[in-house]
This record gives C-alpha cells, sequence and structure tokens, in this order.
C-alpha cells in the first residue's frame, strides 16, 4: 500500500516536470487581466440587477 502510494507520487512529479506546459508570465497576466474585467462586468450587472429589484420591490410594498 506504502509502495503504491510512493508510485502514485512519483508519477505525479514526473508528469508535472515533463508534461506539463506551463504558460509564460505575459499569457499569465492576459489571462489575469480577461478574468478581472469578466469579474468587474459580473459585479456591475449583479448589482444593477439588485438595484432594479430593489426599486421594483419598494413601488410593490409602499405604493
Amino acid at each position: 500500500m506504502f509502495k503504491n502510494f510512493i508510485n502514485n507520487c512519483k508519477e505525479s512529479y514526473n508528469e508535472l516536470v515533463h508534461k506539463t506546459t506551463w504558460p509564460t508570465g505575459k499569457e499569465l497576466a492576459s489571462s489575469a487581466v480577461i478574468v478581472l474585467v469578466a469579474s468587474l462586468m459580473i459585479a456591475v450587472v449583479v448589482y444593477l440587477m439588485d438595484k432594479c429589484f430593489q426599486v421594483i420591490m419598494s413601488n410593490i410594498i409602499y405604493p
């Protein structure tokens, strides 16, 4: 059982070191900017939906 665990760890390390392609710094920065912009856009949409719902509900409750 312990031998199987060690073998699995060695295989995982070998795959991470030799078979995985890692992004360059430029690709990583570009992806980070895309994620940041998308997150901000989603936050704005959720904020606007919340404000619209608040106005609608206030008109229903306090006409």
